[in-house]
């Protein structure tokens, strides 16, 4: 009927534009229907849009742009309302999981982590104070037990605490950690563990000292090397050793000195230098050669030779540092052999000298030498050790020499008259012997200006090898005897003659008591390596020393150019001190003496200019003498002896 309405909503029957009608779809009927029928089977119909895209046929009210009414299926509303309870499910499971990882952190509060391991002991779960008793009960006394090394096959023990080692707790549980905020680290804990390592405090130089004590144990390498059995080389061929892995035995030890009652500590090959193979090398082609002949070397009056069975003996074979072997001559030795063989061929080198007397002193000419020179000549050697027939000749190399004091210098000191001497007497027997000793070895010493003489340093040392003897000495302040006695005698009488040249005194010591041949106050005594005599050369020109030891008495004489004059004054003996008396047992160690009494008295030197006379400096030395003690020797006393 017209203006009836079918199931689906829309208008049925005839329709047409006339007025009071409005068709909602233009396309003819077939067309309709063939879209609803589509729709129905999920397709589009000819002419129609797929359902889920945009209609752009008349909407009601005439509005192009409105959408069209959507139709949902049972399958979209089945879909719905599984979303609805997979979100439901998933909200629950959240909220179930957090209750859960709230009661556990509530409940594992004040633990230690689940499934923590320190040393091998499980802590996981515990109480942290209950932990950590458990944990020292175990470890604590660690450091103070022995803990046995062995490194390779040698065993060796040690106390941790004295090799630096001691546990670090607060570095332990900061390993361990607090309980993890992280839900699957958590989660996790139930099911794994976690190695926690027992942290060590370590005294790094406590444990350097330990492993260079342990080092003892290194075997070194003994190197290849070629040795002599007479004039036969024979080669040595290399042993390797072993060392301590320094770095490997550190970590061994921090690792595991804790839990462990006994660690192997690693070792490494000691260092090799020299190839097996280049002990054979060196064997063929230097060893067997240098030995094979005698070597010579040509001088300008002669030849020196060396023998094969000389030249086994200065040779000897090092690594050349390419794992190869070098050859090395002894040179002192091979000078030992080979100088004097040269020795009438070479010219010694003589200083300048003076000749005095009359009042006068002239330069001897110095002599310039001419000698080989055996380091440079020997450079030869190693290539003359390999060679063969007349390659086992070489020319000696000589240079020219110069003296200490040339002819030239000697003039330019300007030594040509006296400028001080001094005489002193009365010495005999040992003490003679003494003064003449020394007096020759100082005779000749020329002091250049500026320069210091030291009658020690000069005359080196004084004993039985260099010809003095037993003599009377002050010892402690009582007389005695020793080598080299009697020399301040000699001291005395240089002192003398440098005081009146107008030397500049560098040093000296005055004897402990007076004795009556020295002049008081202006004397001097020495003894070897302990008490000096030294003078400074204060002049321009250069000073010459001339002595001359008679049977009794001994001169002193220095040479120069006289620029000044020198007086003495000696003062009064005052504050006078009697002896005391010293009995001693009669024998060697007892010399007896009457004792003399002690006093104070000075002496002033006063330096003038010799053109002038004016006064250039005035100074005064005051010496206080000890009494010479009353010795007395005695024979012990039988009856008492034992008391």
């Amino acid at each position: 009927m017209p203006g009836a309405r079918d199931e689906s909503g829309f208008d049925s029957g005839p329709r047409s534009n006339g007025p009071g009608y409005q068709d909602r779809d233009p396309r003819p009927a077939t067309a309709r229907r063939g879209a609803r029928n589509g729709a129905r089977n999920g397709t589009a119909a000819v002419g129609s849009r797929a359902r889920g895209t945009t209609d752009t046929r008349p909407r009601p009210g005439g509005n192009p742009r409105a959408p069209r009414p959507q139709h949902r299926t049972f399958a979209d509303l089945l879909k719905s309302n599984a979303a609805r309870r997979a979100g439901i499910a998933a909200g629950a499971v959240l909220a179930v999981a957090g209750l859960a990882y709230a009661a556990d952190w509530f409940l594992s509060s004040g633990q230690v982590p689940r499934g923590t391991v320190v040393a091998g002991i499980d802590i996981g779960g515990m109480d942290t104070a209950k932990a950590d008793v458990v944990l020292r009960s175990r470890f604590e006394a660690r450091s103070t037990q022995p803990l046995d090394l062995t490194i390779a096959d040698v065993r060796e023990q040690i106390v941790p605490a004295a090799a630096g080692l001691e546990i670090d707790w607060d570095g332990t549980w900061a390993g361990v950690g607090d309980q993890p905020a992280n839900p699957f680290t958590r989660l996790a804990s139930f099911f794994t563990t976690r190695e926690v390592p027992m942290a060590t405090a370590v005294d790094e130089a406590a444990l350097d000292r330990t492993f260079t004590e342990i080092r003892v144990h290194d075997i070194p390498t003994v190197e290849g090397t070629i040795r002599f059995d007479g004039t036969r080389p024979i080669g040595v061929p290399p042993v390797q050793g072993r060392v301590l892995d320094g770095a490997g035995a550190r970590d061994t030890l921090l690792a595991g000195w804790v839990t462990a009652q006994s660690l192997d500590l690693p070792v490494m090959p000691a260092p090799l230098t020299v190839r097996p193979e280049a002990v054979d090398e060196t064997l063929r082609a230097v060893a067997e050669p240098a030995v094979s002949a005698p070597i010579q070397f040509t001088g300008r009056d002669g030849d020196a030779e060396l023998t094969p069975a000389q030249t086994a003996t200065v040779l000897t074979f090092v690594p050349d540092g390419s794992g190869g072997l070098a050859p090395v001559f002894d040179v002192p030795a091979l000078t030992g052999l080979l100088a004097p063989q040269l020795a009438k061929s070479e010219v010694e080198p003589k200083d300048a000298t003076f000749a005095v007397g009359g009042g006068t002193a002239r330069v001897v000419p110095a002599v310039v030498g001419e000698k080989v020179n055996w380091p440079k000549t020997l450079e030869q050697l190693a290539a003359l050790a390999v060679a063969s027939g007349q390659g086992r000749t070489g020319q000696a190399v000589y240079e020219k020499v110069e003296p200490k004091l040339t002819t030239q210098a000697a003039e330019a000191l300007r030594i040509v008259e006296p400028v001080g001497q001094f005489t002193t007497s009365g010495f005999s027997g040992p003490s003679g012997v003494n003064i003449r000793t020394v007096a020759a070895k100082v005779n000749g010493a020329v002091v250049k200006p500026g320069d210091t003489f030291s009658l020690n340093e000069f005359t080196g040392p004084r004993g039985a090898a260099e010809g003095y003897v037993e003599s009377g000495i002050i010892d402690h302040g009582r007389p005695s005897t020793a080598v080299g006695g009697g020399i301040s005698q000699f001291a005395t009488t240089l002192y003398n003659a440098a005081y009146f040249a107008g030397m500049e005194d560098a040093g000296h010591t005055e004897h402990s008591y007076y004795i009556s041949r020295y002049p008081a106050a202006r004397e001097a005594t020495v003894f070897d390596g302990a008490i000096d005599l030294q003078f400074r050369n204060n002049t321009e020109n250069g000073i010459y020393i001339e002595t001359l030891a008679g049977g009794s008495d001994i001169t002193v004489r220095l040479w120069g150019t006289k620029t000044v004059n020198v007086e003495s004054i000696t003062g009064d003996r005052t504050k006078p001190t009697e002896p005391t008396t010293v009995t001693l047992p009669e024998g060697k160690d007892c010399i007896a003496s009457a004792g003399a009494p002690g006093f104070t008295i000075s002496d002033t030197r006063i330096i003038r200019d010799a053109k002038t006379g004016q006064e250039l400096s005035r100074h005064t030395r005051t010496v206080k003498y000890d009494p010479v003690p009353v010795v007395k020797c005695e024979k012990k006393d039988e009856d008492k002896e034992g008391e």
